[in-house]
């Protein structure tokens, strides 16, 4: 390929190859005969992938014939692979999207399924390391696009392991109820909501140094964490015995869940277990209140095929919802409470009826929209109450469509209102379902506008709700992009004692994603945190070493530290710190002096030997280990 026209051509190529395996993956989701292939599942996950792929080849369509990668003689048959792999890797997902979509399961097909699964498992692999040959740094390329990108890879490399894992051992049909569901562990979040904090009963967790081991060791989505993050294991447990955290030994916590729903029974738009599933135009099937959102949020397409709605009338899938019910049953599997038919179904299974509760919240959730600014006030500070109150009361308020009306609310010039907007916001976010709702409506933008010049306590209860929505890894790619992130560094250098501890919670979480380090690092994080380490009332000294533990794993948070001066300031805590304090600074040091002598040098230099000496005989089990490994390195600097 020579450049100029013949790579215009080739991207143009790309994109139409693109589109085409888009418009398979709608054929398999429309066609009635298909929709029985075992592996419809496995064909809709896989274009849903390439699919986020076209604004990256529209963003590089101009870009090519100028690139001198491409367009230049001398360019090396490697630079140019990239391109001709990512054709032939997009090629092959074509042809077995073909394949595995007509595909049915017979009596005699195992041996062909078992190929298919193959199949599946070489593509995602082609596709993933396809991808990880483009030259990135060669186009000017949005940050949200190459956040697409990175998704796409990081759902890519878990796909190929679960295919990879499938193909070594005996299969069973359906597969795709076998393979995990595709999203970045979302659900981990769950596992956090009793740290998140209802307006008026505390920070969301002021001690997010516990959330680590949940987080980080608990969840595998695309966030770069570590395999042996930095922050303490013994965190989660600690935490757990104060009751900030379920009482769950750390084994527990990276349990996963060994019960598999039926990819059926989950509503493509949130992933979760449907209680009301309704029938659109198309013929697919989703959960009530999450397409009732996206048909209110002036939607007329079906999210799962793109096709246009020629109705909008939502049908009860009767049929489905008896299996469903069955099925939990047969599986001892408590269904979610939630709102269907004007009654919430309760964890013992018994059914509340809410009808009257129903119709009066609605008639409240209508008053947030009257042009009485005096009647919005008092609507918003009634669905702040009523959503602070209880679990069945967030679900009633987002059930009668309060939440794309709050939203629109975060953009007043009322600071009363405002302020009883994003805390009704933060409310509804503490029930799981909710999280979604919100997303879908938009809300992040506003709510990091609420955040830069909002009152006191509307930043506070801002930055406290992206804490909540980013428990969602795909929400933590979101919330970074947003430019929450210089926000949130403001808050935690100049906010008021609440304040610094939410914006502290709030960026620990959105740095477990890897591509959220950097922006917090070219925000002046480094400063706030060396000022939290330094500041002699100690009030945050736990926040700021466990935002560290996280950043000191990457390059760029790694030099920012060295050059702030950071590891003199370390080293005193090892001398003067909590137990603690003295185990997550030995667990920095170490981070920051791996593989970088000129660090250990500057470690020996300050006479970290005794402290660490010290700490290796009488610390916490987890401060032992670190203080000898780094005891260890500073030997070997010795001896050479």
């Amino acid at each position: 390929m020579a450049g100029g026209e013949d790579t215009l051509v080739t991207a143009i190529f790309l994109l139409d190859l693109v589109r085409q395996i888009c418009s398979v993956g709608i054929s398999v989701a429309g066609d009635k005969n298909k929709n029985d292939s075992v592996f419809r599942k496995d064909c809709m996950d896989l274009v849903r992938r390439v699919s986020l792929l076209t604004h990256f080849l529209e963003e590089i369509n101009g870009q090519l014939g100028k690139l001198d990668a491409l367009g230049s003689s001398s360019s090396s048959s490697k630079e140019m692979n990239w391109w001709s792999d990512l054709v032939a890797a997009l090629q092959s997902a074509h042809n077995l999207l073909s394949l595995a979509g007509s595909f049915q399961s017979t009596n005699n097909s195992d041996g062909t399924a078992k190929n298919i699964v193959t199949l599946f498992h070489g593509v995602t692999w082609k596709l993933e390391k396809s991808l990880a040959n483009v030259p990135y740094d060669q186009f000017d390329i949005s940050e949200e696009v190459q956040e697409q990108v990175a998704l796409v890879r990081a759902q890519l490399r878990r796909a190929t392991e679960r295919y990879g894992s499938m193909n070594s051992r005996e299969v069973s049909f359906p597969f795709s109820q076998q393979i995990d569901k595709d999203v970045d562990q979302a659900q981990m979040g769950n596992r956090l909501t009793g740290s998140c904090h209802v307006e008026n009963s505390g920070s969301v967790n002021h001690k997010v140094a516990g959330n680590i081991e949940t987080s980080v060791s608990g969840s595998n989505g695309s966030t770069g964490r570590t395999a042996d993050p930095v922050a303490s294991e013994s965190n989660a447990v600690d935490l757990a015995k104060k009751g900030s955290l379920p009482k769950k030994s750390t084994e527990d916590l990276k349990k996963p869940d060994t019960l598999k729903i039926p990819h059926d029974f989950l509503c493509p738009i949130s992933l979760e277990l449907m209680r009301d599933p309704v029938i659109v135009a198309t013929g697919q099937t989703y959960e009530r209140s999450y397409i009732q959102r996206w048909i209110d949020t002036d939607n007329s397409t079906c999210p799962k095929t793109q096709q246009k709605l020629e109705h909008l009338t939502l049908t009860p899938n009767y049929a489905l919802r008896s299996l469903i019910t069955q099925w939990c049953t047969e599986h001892k599997v408590e269904q979610l409470t939630g709102l269907a038919k004007g009654r919430i179904k309760k964890s013992d299974g018994s059914f509340r009826n809410v009808s009257g509760d129903l119709a009066a919240v609605q008639a409240t959730v209508r008053r947030l929209s009257s042009r009485s600014i005096e009647e919005r006030r008092a609507a918003v500070s009634e669905i702040r109450s009523l959503s602070k109150r209880s679990t069945d009361n967030r679900i009633l308020v987002a059930g009668a469509g309060a939440i794309p009306v709050l939203v629109n609310l975060l953009t007043s010039e009322d600071t009363s209102i405002q302020e009883n907007a994003v805390t009704s916001i933060l409310n509804l976010s503490i029930y799981e379902n909710n999280k979604g709702l919100i997303m879908l409506a938009g809300a992040v933008p506003s709510i990091v506008q609420v955040l830069r010049a909002g009152s006191v306590e509307a930043r506070e209860n801002a930055a406290a709700t992206l804490f909540s929505l980013s428990l969602a890894d795909e929400n933590k790619i979101i919330i970074g992009a947003s430019g929450a992130i210089p926000a949130l560094v403001e808050l935690l250098e100049n906010g008021s004692t609440r304040g610094k501890k939410d914006a502290a919670t709030a960026l620990f979480n959105l740095c477990i994603y890897e591509g959220n380090k950097g922006r917090v690092v070219r925000a002046g994080i480094i400063t706030a945190l060396l000022k939290m380490l330094t500041d002699s009332r100690n009030r945050m000294i736990d926040e700021a070493l466990t935002i560290l533990s996280v950043l000191a794993s990457n390059q760029e948070a790694k030099v920012a530290i060295v050059k702030a001066s950071t590891i003199p300031v370390l080293i005193d805590l090892l001398r003067t710190g909590m137990p603690r304090n003295k185990e997550n600074a030995a667990a920095i040091l170490l981070s920051l002096c791996k593989r970088d002598p000129e660090n250990l040098a500057c470690v020996s230099r300050l006479g970290a030997v005794i402290p660490l000496t010290e700490l290796a005989k009488g610390g916490t089990e987890r401060a032992k280990r670190k203080a000898t490994s780094m005891l260890e390195h500073l030997r070997r600097l010795q001896q050479h």
